[in-house]
């Protein structure tokens, strides 16, 4: 029986990485039917939004999607397109491994370096909750605060001051820590690492603390531990090879995933999937490079990769495990990569997006 999928193809190089990862996943032989669908700056131009309703409804029909790169515009419409999918469709996980392959290029590259990011994807400062300098709002809530019988007062005046919330909730909390430590348990994961800040910020960062010692009372057969996040940035840099699962709120999350895509050889290299109880969808992490636009030029490691973890969520595990592999020969190879691949990145036998993944193709042969 086919799988149905949603293929966002997304803008800037997006069509041609969208093209690049359906051809490696469609050369694994798992049955897809793709309902390919418009999203970014491109069919802006065209409909007057970045996203038309009508890919939100293909991805809550088929509840699972594959999204390459999308440009967000500037000082117009969503604040983030891909923000605005996963508070629509209740995305309310990211999971980003971080894997080395041999022969990316990275100053770890001596180092078994595999985790796991595991973003929580609602709720802390990107719930959005945020007041604007000099707004009525803002001097509301510079006044209600510090007509409080508390110590805490804002000092300075709403005319020079924006606040932003950071809401931190139990049941957004013990859903995030529960999907990490599933994940831990579903893929063979020793160890679930929580990171905070709650030796200064005790009600929020401090409730996430408390609330993920709980569950991992759980998950006795997973190793539980928590650090703080600057000394777990100190930590990653140090010795990341340590690390299994990381469970992040959201800033945090986000932060420190790009870190670790640094570890391991950049965000070229670095999937992405937002999950949710109702659908998930799958994409590369980094931007869409629109100066690259039909230069069939760029990395399409990322979103095959992505195309990897769906394989994954949709129970194709032999297809994930051989699509997987033959990425890992290609870029060990390092024959038909692209030019951010080569040690040279100037090398004249760089090969182009599509080039790169018909030798993935023919890897898995």
């Amino acid at each position: 029986m086919a799988h149905e999928v949603t293929l966002i193809t997304g803008d800037g190089t997006g069509p041609e990485l969208a093209q690049a990862a359906r051809l490696c996943l469609d050369a694994t032989g798992v049955k897809i039917n793709w309902d390919e669908q418009e999203a970014g700056v491109d069919v802006m131009a065209r409909t007057g939004t970045p996203l038309p309703d009508g890919v939100v409804e293909s991805v809550r029909r088929t509840r699972c999607a594959l999204k390459a790169p999308i440009t967000t515009p500037v000082g117009k419409g969503f604040r983030s397109i891909n923000v605005h999918l996963r508070q629509e469709l209740g995305l309310y996980a990211c999971i980003r491994p971080c894997k080395y392959y041999p022969g990316v290029r990275t100053f770890f590259s001596d180092r078994n370096v595999d985790l796991v990011i595991v973003r929580e994807n609602t709720e802390d400062l990107y719930a959005g909750v945020e007041f604007e300098r000099g707004s009525t709002e803002v001097n509301q809530l510079i006044e209600f605060i510090n007509a409080l019988p508390s110590d805490k007062k804002i000092k300075t005046k709403g005319s020079e001051t924006g606040i932003s919330i950071k809401p931190i909730s139990v049941s957004g909390t013990e859903r995030i820590v529960r999907c990490a430590f599933d994940y831990a348990r579903a893929n063979g994961r020793k160890r679930v690492t929580a990171v905070h800040k709650a030796n200064i910020m005790k009600y929020s960062d401090g409730l996430y603390l408390a609330t993920a010692q709980k569950i991992a009372e759980e998950y006795a057969d997973i190793e539980f531990e928590e650090r703080i996040v600057d000394n777990m940035c100190m930590q990653l840099v140090q010795k990341p090879e340590l690390y299994d699962v990381l469970v992040l709120p959201n800033l945090y999350g986000d932060i420190v995933s790009d870190l670790c895509a640094g570890i391991v050889g950049g965000l070229g290299v670095a999937p992405g999937a937002n999950i949710g109880p109702n659908g998930a969808v799958f994409e590369a992490t980094h931007g869409s490079a629109p100066k690259y636009k039909g230069q069939n030029k760029v990395n399409p490691t990322a979103l095959i990769l992505s195309g990897v973890l769906m394989l994954r969520h949709l129970n194709e595990t032999s297809a994930a495990d051989r699509l997987e592999a033959a990425v890992s020969r290609v870029i060990a190879e390092g024959k038909n990569v692209t030019y951010d691949l080569k040690m040279d990145r100037n090398d004249p036998t760089a090969v182009g997006t599509r080039e790169m993944a018909e030798a993935i193709c023919k890897a898995m042969a």
